[in-house]
């Protein structure tokens, strides 16, 4: 029992523990040590990025330019612990999360200040940014050509600093009157001449800063932009009728339709679905009738829309040789549903197409997302790198 109340006593005694005692001193002297190295390494970005914005303003036009300029950045790096034993900052214990503290802080400066002066108002480095387009870039005696431009720029672009050519077959240059609102160019050429052949136009869009863009191209007019080969007479609804289309009526998909009688669109398929040269169609759709001398019309709409902008624009050829069928005694003609277009609306819930949708689709409105760009991106970064260091210095602290 003895043993057993010795051993009780034994456990009971207090371990022999003290808390070292808190250097006061020492914590000031080092903290201020860590503020004046941030502080330091805060200022050198700064300097660093105003140097390289002079690099970067004298490589415009270098294919290396962001390349080289965070080539300086990095090798100026060196200079840091240089300023620090210059200006006699004790670094005994300064230690690699000291060092990484001073290099983070360096190099994010550097950067949140470069993207700040490479970009307007204190510096533009690019020109106006021109997406134009052709409505057709072929079209028949008689029809008219839709210029139609989406034009941005990051410090601004006005009318006064756009010019806009035309040169038709003959030589003559003609300066058309268009108009530019809300970032859009149009203008409607008529060619009251009904002249043929090829077109030449050119359009040089300059911002406030003289920065140019140039923009040329042509388009034509021709009899022969649409034509219709078919069996005119007696016609049932088995028989094709063809309807040939100048691939340059429009770069992307372009609709072709006909008229009877001056009535509602029918739209016409492809004959074969990635080939927007050759339609096909017959007397099969609603619009048609039995024992009846028909008058048919053929177009062909060209269709645009600029990306993040909801305006259509749009203009149609019109064949200028208008085409006569007489049809026979087909209880078939005229049973079918005409076809509708490719519905973007029902694609983006998932839902089917009806089933006489057209086998080719046609242009519909498209916008892409606004996203946080690089510079964004990078403030997020440089703040998260902040709350961490201040973070870290206030655990340091409280213990």
């Amino acid at each position: 029992m003895a043993k057993r109340r010795k051993e009780g006593a034994e456990a009971e005694e207090p371990l022999d523990f003290q808390i070292p005692k808190f250097d006061e001193e020492a914590f000031i002297k080092k903290e201020r040590r860590n503020i004046k190295t941030m502080f330091i390494a805060f200022l050198f970005g700064l300097l660093v990025a105003a140097v390289c914005f002079g690099f970067w303003v004298l490589l415009e036009g270098s294919f290396l330019r962001w390349e080289l300029v965070l080539l300086v950045a990095v090798v100026n790096s060196i200079w840091i612990r240089y300023i620090f034993l210059k200006l006699d900052i004790d670094l005994t214990d300064f230690g690699r999360k000291g060092w990484l503290t001073s290099f983070v802080t360096y190099f994010f400066t550097w950067l949140l200040v470069l993207i700040v002066l490479v970009n307007p108002p204190f510096y533009d480095g690019e020109a106006p940014h021109v997406d134009l387009v052709l409505l057709p870039g072929m079209q028949e005696p008689g029809g008219t050509i839709l210029f139609a431009a989406y034009i941005t720029d990051n410090i601004g672009v006005t009318k006064a600093g756009i010019t806009f050519t035309i040169t038709d077959p003959n030589g003559t240059v003609l300066t058309p009157e268009f108009s530019f609102e809300k970032s859009i160019l149009r203008y409607t050429y008529q060619n009251p001449q009904n002249l043929l052949g090829t077109f030449n136009y050119t359009a040089v869009v300059s911002d406030t800063n003289n920065r140019k863009t140039t923009v040329s191209g042509s388009f034509s007019y021709s009899t022969d932009v649409l034509e219709v080969s078919a069996r005119t007479t007696d016609i049932i609804s088995t028989d094709s009728i063809i309807i040939k289309a100048d691939e340059q009526i429009s770069t992307n998909n372009f609709r072709v339709f006909y008229r009877i009688n001056d009535g509602s669109d029918i739209n016409v398929n492809r004959d074969e679905p990635t080939i927007k040269g050759k339609y096909e169609t017959s007397a099969e759709f609603k619009g048609w009738a039995a024992n009846s001398t028909i008058d048919v019309t053929v177009f062909a709409e060209a269709r645009h829309y600029f990306i993040n902008v909801p305006d259509k624009f749009s203009n149609t050829v019109r064949d200028s040789e208008t085409h006569l069928f007489t049809t026979a005694n087909d209880p078939n003609i005229g049973t079918e549903d005409t076809l509708v277009e490719w519905n973007a609306t029902l694609a983006a819930l998932r839902q089917p197409q009806p089933p006489n949708t057209l086998n080719y689709i046609t242009p519909y409105p498209t916008s892409i997302g606004a996203t946080p760009g690089f510079e964004i991106s990078v403030f997020l970064v440089a703040i998260v790198a902040v709350v961490f260091l201040f973070r870290r210095r206030k655990n340091k602290k409280t213990t």
